[in-house]
């Protein structure tokens, strides 16, 4: 499976009055491992010239368009409150379709003891000039099945299958 980590540092004003991280900071979390992802060097094609700037996901993506937020979901299974070590967040693609996929996370302490929520975003690439919905690239489709990880792990579907 996978699966990429990065940590993400924990600021007190995450805390809302309830004495825990606010949800919305949640969806800042995800955003973050997003840009990360997509940032991240990618392997060489194999061709033998000198690349100008290391190859992204963005960059790739920046030539046709762009990728939403269509939608996210986040199952909060356990409180998060303050502190100074990071918590790390997993990110990896769940589902891959036409003009869509979807991404997968777990937030998490760093030896993945506690898991503080799993959560799903899915993405849709549109046009630069149209704003809709445009076929993923084959050069897209082969940078995000690299990054298949499965289904993530939430309650409703493990309560699926147990009927």
């Amino acid at each position: 499976m996978p699966i990429h980590r990065f940590p993400i540092q924990l600021r007190f004003g995450d805390e809302d009055s309830n004495g825990h991280v606010n949800n919305v900071r949640y969806v800042q979390f995800l955003e973050e491992a997003r840009v990360r992802l997509s940032l991240l060097p990618l392997e060489p094609d194999g061709s033998q010239e000198p690349a100008a700037e290391a190859e992204t996901f963005r960059s790739v993506t920046r030539q046709a368009g762009s990728t939403v937020v269509a939608r996210q979901e986040i199952e909060y299974l356990t409180p998060l409150t303050y502190r100074q070590d990071p918590v790390w967040i997993e990110i990896w693609v769940s589902a891959l379709g036409g003009s869509s996929f979807s991404y997968g996370f777990r937030i998490m302490d760093e030896d993945a003891g506690t898991v503080y929520a799993v959560a799903e975003a899915a993405m849709v690439m549109v046009g630069r000039e149209s704003g809709r919905p445009e076929q993923l690239t084959d050069r897209q489709r082969a940078i995000l099945g690299s990054w298949a990880g499965g289904r993530v792990p939430f309650r409703r579907e493990a309560a699926g299958a147990a009927k």
